[in-house]
């Protein structure tokens, strides 16, 4: 995973319990809670890099019971404050796929714009969302899961539409192109011994030609409404209806193990859409309606098994596609 490196500080932060403390030697002067967690930290380093912070600093300072300030609905809760308090302090930290979302959302709802410190916290995640994630499948594909923690403030940002927009565009193209290892004369450079060669060193790797199923798994892993966007860009880009037909019949297989008996269910920690097992018939229904208005209405190109389950629940669909009609 890519990661970009931000501040050059040692980390002087440490966890006592609920609360967290900037060890710098100045006692704290501002406490902010963020959850059931509280920071104990210092008014300056906060509010040269957020206009919020600077107007909640301003109006807590003119109670009588201390500089007290709560954000219950930062972007990401008391994880990814801690990130960017860090942020504030100029403290090392690491913008990778898997947080650069939060903290892009977090920083927008902090206002930590240009107009309170160069490089501040919108401008750097923005760089990194751009020149970094949506160049990368997996990249954009991780922080793309991670929006559905936060959709709304996500979508305001249109970053989900621009990592589906990324990944369609990738889907549609020779993953050798965008991905790793680096393409040459129309494959890539090879050692006498046949291993994959990066910049002239080989890597050990052999060289692999990928089908046009090679993103499918990858594609089941996002929850149901991210996926069925995701299907729609591809379809908006002229993807093969076939090509779609199977990405679709993956991503059913994954979650109803009805449309694969013998694989079964697996787990996985990147899934974001639950087992079927653990659904109610309501939900079942729902998931299978769903997944139907997915399929292609084209004769022959969904698989026999999920005929079967068709054939096995009527009672979830109020039409059959065109693949099953005789």
């Amino acid at each position: 995973m890519a990661c970009m490196k931000l501040g050059s500080k040692s980390d002087a932060f440490q966890r006592q319990g609920q609360a967290w403390f900037c060890t710098t030697g100045l006692p704290s002067d501002v406490v902010v809670e963020v959850g059931e967690m509280s920071f104990h930290l210092h008014k300056f380093p906060l509010l040269s890099r957020s206009g919020v912070m600077e107007k909640l600093i301003a109006e807590a300072s003119e109670g009588e019971e201390g500089c007290v300030i709560k954000l219950p609905d930062i972007p990401g809760g008391a994880k990814t404050f801690e990130l960017v308090a860090k942020f504030c302090y100029g403290v090392k930290l690491e913008l990778t796929a898997a947080n650069v979302v939060y903290l892009r959302c977090a920083a927008e709802h902090l206002e930590m714009s240009e107009e309170y410190g160069e490089g501040n916290l919108i401008s750097q995640t923005e760089t990194f969302i751009n020149q970094v994630i949506l160049r990368n499948w997996k990249d954009s594909l991780k922080a793309l899961q991670t929006c559905d923690d936060i959709l709304s403030y996500a979508e305001e940002l249109q970053i989900p539409k621009r990592c589906i927009d990324s990944l369609a565009a990738k889907a549609c193209t020779d993953p050798n192109l965008f991905g790793w290892p680096m393409m040459e004369h129309g494959g890539p450079m090879q050692s006498p011994g046949g291993s994959v060669l990066w910049n002239g060193i080989s890597t050990g790797a052999r060289p692999k030609h990928a089908s046009s199923d090679w993103w499918y798994e990858d594609a089941s892993s996002l929850s149901l409404p991210l996926y069925k966007r995701l299907i729609s860009a591809m379809e908006s880009r002229g993807v093969k209806q076939e090509i779609i037909a199977g990405s679709v019949n993956s991503y059913a297989k994954k979650y109803l193990p009805g449309l694969n008996r013998r694989q079964g269910t697996s787990e996985s920690s990147n899934r974001l859409v639950p087992s079927v097992a653990s659904l109610s018939e309501e939900d079942q229904k729902l998931l299978l309606e769903e997944i139907d208005h997915l399929l292609p209405m084209q004769k022959g190109l969904v698989q026999q098994n999920f005929y079967l389950v068709y054939s096995e629940q009527p009672r979830f669909f109020g039409r059959t596609p065109l693949a099953y009609q005789t």
